[in-house]
Parts: C-alpha cells; structure tokens; sequence
C-alpha cells in the first residue's frame, strides 16, 4: 500500500482507523531506532512516528533528527530520563493536538515487531483499545529466560484476580488507543511506570466502559542494548495493582450494601 499525504507531509491515515500516530519512546537506542523506524514504515506505510527521546547520551536523538527528513517521521526532544509512562503521555499530548484519530504505543528494541500492527489496527476499527497480547491463543513470547517469562505471566494472572481485570497480557506495551479513550481518561493524575503504566491506563479504559481487545502477537527479546527493567518497576507493580484491587472491591461491596432494601418499618 502507498501512502498518500496530505498538504502538510503527514499520511493520510489507516483504513477504518483514521489518521494514525506510532509513538516510539527512546533513551539509549541508538543501535535500533533507524531499523525499527524503518520497520514501522515498511509494514504500515501510512502511518506517522513520533520518537520521543528523553535527551539519550548515546546520540539517539541526533539520529532521530536525521530520520525527520521524512515527513512522516517526527522528534519530540525531552528534556531528561523521565520513565515510559511521561513519555508516552507527552505522546499523547501532541497527537491529540495535531488532530491524530489513534495512537500506538511500540518499543524501539524491535520486541514489538511491526509486521504485527497491521492486525492491531484491523482490530481498532471495531474496539477502542487493541492490546498486543503474549498470553492468548496464537501470541508467544521468543528468546525469554523462564524467570522473565514467569514474571510476566504472574504479573498478569494477579491483575486479573487482585483487581477483577479481564484482560489477559494486562503487563503487554504494544497496544493501540483510539483518541476518544485518552480524551476520556485523566492523564494528568497516571504517575504510573513500566508495567504499571500499562497496567493503570488498562484499567482506567475498561473501567470507563471502553471496548478492549487483544490480538495474539510475536513478543522477541531485544538483540542490541540494554533493558530498561528493573527491580523498582515490579515493585511499584505490585503494591499497586494490590492497592486498586482492594479499592475496587471495596467500591463493589459499598454499591451492594447501598443496593440492598433497607427493613419497611410498621
């Protein structure tokens, strides 16, 4: 599929999607981003990128610079290492102000492979949030140590019982949010990190009624660079996903006992 672009240099859009922005955080990446970026536009040649580059010491920034030439490729230049989840908010942010209709969220380390977008946005055209999921029929995970693997899994199956969460890779970061999802949700207050990040804007979408899907996607363990986990994500984690569960359920036994008919005095 060629791209046709508008006046301004940006793609006209994805079918039944709309127009559509691929924000790509980096810090560090300097060995993935021009193979990633130039990935995305191999599998989705319509969409736009935004790499969000908090000011790496590696040069990643200047090679993102580079990659601008093309006008469907932008910078935005963070000031510092601020976390994932500032990122992709100040993403966020500047899709929703240049008029973008989704928005996606992919790693630069190439463990989220963009051959398997086409299917995400397929299923964005019936669904306001598509998660990239490791954990349903057909998705697996390749070159993970059991330890990373157990991690992983565990982290999502106590989402789902500590919080009543219906989603399966709740941890998952390749995903889609059309724009009346982040609209909706309060931006501003999600302080959340790494898997929390995902975890909170999950929830916070299906909690607001939204439509959640997940498509069975190819997660690789990166080849260049080094990961960004660490102990103090899985931490944060998991004192919150224990804190919203009790909150919910707490919010679930206060409307049954609000339900219930009070005596009829005679």
């Amino acid at each position: 599929m060629d791209s046709t672009n508008t006046p301004d240099g940006s793609a006209e859009g994805y079918p039944g999607v709309g127009r559509v922005l691929v924000v790509i955080p980096t810090y560090n990446e300097s060995d993935n981003i021009r193979i990633i970026v130039d990935r995305v536009r191999r599998a989705t040649p319509t969409v736009d990128i935004l790499i969000a580059d908090d000011n790496s010491p590696d040069g990643t920034g200047a090679i993102a610079d580079e990659l601008a030439a093309d006008p469907q490729i932008h910078v935005l230049h963070r000031p510092g290492k601020q976390g994932l989840g500032a990122a992709y908010i100040a993403g966020f942010g500047w899709a929703r102000d240049r008029g973008y209709d989704a928005v996606v969220e992919m790693d630069a380390d190439g463990s989220h492979a963009p051959e398997d977008l086409p299917r995400l946005l397929d299923a964005a055209r019936d669904a306001d949030v598509v998660i990239g999921s490791r954990w349903v029929r057909g998705g697996k995970v390749v070159n993970w140590p059991a330890r990373r693997l157990l991690l992983s899994r565990g982290a999502s199956l106590y989402t789902r019982i500590a919080m009543g969460y219906p989603v399966r890779d709740a941890t998952a970061g390749y995903r889609v949010y059309r724009m009346p999802v982040l609209d909706k949700l309060e931006l501003s207050q999600v302080a959340s990190q790494g898997y929390c990040f995902q975890i909170d804007l999950g929830w916070r979408s299906y909690r607001s009624g939204f439509r959640i899907v997940e498509v069975p996607i190819t997660f690789a363990e990166r080849e260049r660079g080094a990961s960004k986990m660490s102990s103090n994500i899985v931490r944060e984690a998991l004192v919150r996903v224990t804190v919203w569960g009790a909150e919910a359920r707490l919010a679930s036994l206060k409307r049954a006992l609000g339900g219930a008919k009070k005596p009829t005095r005679v």
